[in-house]
């Protein structure tokens, strides 16, 4: 299928072409920018998708400028919604990415697709409010919600933690400055996360939002520690309040039954590479 493919130069756009490509799709990057309107129109039509796999955002929960979370993340993906819905023929399917963070901070776990968002910080609430405006666009288009829970891999930013500590343990380095080293999230491959977007946009049922996730949580500690297994290589810690966020989601961990239940009804699954396997490949 032709993929029209927004994000395509980021961390995951860049896993997600090569997995397309290797699938035997063909992938077209999106080249306009969200904000343009005008230009985003004219691509859309030019190309004339099967199917649209929006990952373009900013995704950096500590990015400076606020504004900037609505401006891409909301207005940017009406924009887009918008001139597909000028095409002659809507696509098969638009999936779109939002995140896991709109579930806030919660008791319960592992997360649910039911469960209540309760945003905690503006990268969460723009992803939420994405969402909402998405489904205004229901009736014209087949849309198609993944939230993807925390995830890394080659070539991720090193702002992220799980690249930051790859790059100290690859140096040897003496020490490192993180924040909260308690916090518990899945660290899934970019890999397992790509092959689960290829799987929705083909076969994710419109109007529906779907974990994608391993329900496998880990600490920051546990991660230090399969780090330091790999390299045999110990680094001394030093937790600097400046990295410690206010309103830290502190348990991330989502269910992925209802993503399971599709694949096993479609005759696929996904195997998540483990924690170990992943961290390596990084180093």
């Amino acid at each position: 299928m032709k993929i029209f493919l927004t994000g395509a130069e980021g961390f995951t756009g860049r896993h997600f072409s090569e997995r397309a490509a290797a699938a035997r799709h063909e992938v077209v990057p999106m080249r306009a920018d969200l904000t343009n309107r005008e230009a985003l129109e004219r691509e859309v039509l030019a190309v004339e998708p099967e199917v649209v796999v929006h990952l373009a955002a900013i995704s950096f929960v500590g990015h400076a400028d606020s504004s900037a979370f609505y401006a891409v993340n909301v207005v940017g993906t009406t924009n887009l919604l918008e001139a597909l819905t000028r095409l002659p023929s809507a696509p098969h399917r638009v999936l779109l990415a939002s995140s896991a963070n709109i579930y806030g901070n919660s008791e319960l776990s592992p997360l649910t697709e039911s469960q209540q968002p309760a945003p905690v910080n503006h990268y969460a609430m723009s992803k939420l409010a994405m969402e909402h405006m998405a489904r205004t666009f229901a009736e014209r288009l087949n849309l198609v919600i993944a939230r993807p829970f925390n995830y890394t891999g080659r070539g991720q930013d090193i702002n992220f933690v799980i690249p930051k500590l790859a790059k100290h343990f690859a140096e040897r380095a003496d020490c490192i400055a993180l924040g909260n080293l308690d916090v518990e999230r899945e660290f899934n491959d970019v890999q397992m996360v790509c092959d689960a977007y290829l799987y929705l946009m083909e076969y994710g049922r419109p109007g529906e939002a779907y974990n994608v996730c391993s329900g496998q949580p880990h600490t920051l500690r546990e991660v230090i520690g399969c780090f330091e297994r790999l390299t045999n290589h110990h680094m001394d810690v030093e937790v600097n309040p400046a990295f410690v966020r206010k309103n830290e989601v502190h348990r991330l961990c989502g269910s992925p039954d209802k993503l399971n239940a599709l694949l096993r009804d479609c005759g696929f699954d996904l195997a998540p590479p483990t924690l170990e396997n992943t961290l390596a490949r990084m180093l």
